[in-house]
């Protein structure tokens, strides 16, 4: 009985992902594409697996006959025991069905919903409230930008500097941007209190990069910062459920931020001292130009916030150059590092820019797609990594 409510229950996924697929190819979506979507929820909402979808659940029906009557010689009195057991057996596994037949109902009603959603071109990651980075399922919805998959390689890239810091810092080989802290106590791996290296993830967004370096890089102190409270709420949840320790701060480096001595007037900081200038500063700050609009996604231009995805076309380099002069005023340590994500268009600008500002060994990188995407500079100082 077990195993036929087992077959039962997987055949009906198969119908129900069969639904599924259909309405999100008659919504315009490939038909691989579709396939892929449908497993993908079904996955995330009932936990049923791609196999167990396709095949049905595979193997055959069991037969569950009853044993019979015990015999023609038992009494009467027991007959009747056996026969109201059976009665009452059937009742129950009738109301059962019929319990499970509502909740399968219930079940396909709302993935069917969801399917419309994603068919009316709604993200995905905005239906389920998920989306995946870095190992991470991170929560997302509107108003908060959806991590891409190549923000991974300035991530992993991120992470490469960062231990090749802490490993010169561990060693006191002069690889090392100059240690934050204090003169009367000094930034050292052994000191938690004013660790070697520090991180500031500038437009964290969903806390993407923020969190996958804190996980990857547990001995550093990250702080991250956006413009948008939507945002950073997210973050903070993300970070909580990650299980790291992320100081999120609502700050616009575009307005009233002039240089690392100005931090400790702004209310949004709490109560800070005068903050130590950061390691590593990274960033995937807005770079699409407003005559960009017409070469994206309409789900994108609908549903994803504007105000983490558009720059002026007259100044599509602001965000880089903004950062870029504060961590020449003192944000960033002398030695330290900046990473950008970049506009393929602006790569080889940005790096102009960095080097007129004087940072060196600027370097720009190609992503996993061939696009120049990503951009490492080093602060001048006594050290460089």
């Amino acid at each position: 009985l077990a195993s036929e409510r087992k077959m039962s229950y997987f055949c009906s996924m198969n119908e129900l992902y069969r639904k599924m697929k259909r309405l999100l190819v008659e919504g315009g979506m490939e038909e691989g594409e579709a396939r892929a979507v449908a497993l993908l929820m079904l996955e995330k909402r009932l936990g049923v697996t791609m196999t167990e979808v396709l095949s049905g659940g595979g193997g055959g029906r069991e037969g569950g006959g009853g044993r019979g009557e015990e015999g023609a010689a038992m009494a009467s009195q027991h007959r009747e025991r056996k026969e109201g057991e059976r009665r009452e057996g059937e009742r129950r596994e009738e109301e059962r069905k019929e319990e499970e037949r509502k909740e399968g109902e219930q079940e396909e009603r709302e993935l069917l919903a969801l399917a419309a959603r994603v068919a009316g071109g709604e993200p995905v990651q905005y239906v389920l409230g998920e989306a995946e980075f870095c190992g991470m399922e991170l929560r997302v919805r509107p108003g908060v930008l959806i991590p891409r998959p190549e923000t991974e390689e300035l991530v992993a890239w991120a992470a490469e500097v960062g231990k090749k810091m802490m490993q010169a810092e561990k060693t006191g080989t002069p690889e090392a941007p100059e240690t934050p802290g204090t003169p009367e106590q000094p930034a050292t791996p052994e000191n938690p209190t004013h660790p070697a290296l520090r991180i500031l993830d500038i437009g964290t967004g969903s806390g993407c990069i923020a969190i996958a370096l804190a996980r990857q890089l547990p001995q550093a102190e990250v702080e991250a910062w956006d413009v948008s409270e939507e945002a950073l709420e997210v973050a903070r949840e993300n970070g909580e459920q990650m299980g790291v320790g992320v100081a999120w701060r609502k700050v616009d480096v575009l307005d009233g931020l002039e240089g690392l001595d100005n931090l400790e007037g702004l209310d949004n900081l709490g109560e800070l001292e005068r903050p130590a200038p950061f390691s590593l500063i990274i960033s995937n700050p807005p770079y699409i130009c407003e005559e960009e609009r017409g070469e994206m996604e309409a789900n994108v231009l609908e549903h994803e916030p504007e105000v983490a995805l558009f720059v002026p076309n007259d100044d599509p380099l602001r965000f880089y150059r903004r950062i870029a002069e504060l961590g020449r005023d003192g944000l960033l340590a002398a030695g330290g590092t900046l990473l950008f994500e970049v506009n393929r268009r602006f790569g080889h600008e940005v790096v102009r820019m960095l080097e007129e500002m004087g940072y060196e060994e600027v370097e720009l990188r190609k992503d996993f797609f061939g696009n120049e995407r990503m951009v490492k500079a080093i602060k001048k100082g006594i050290f460089s990594l």
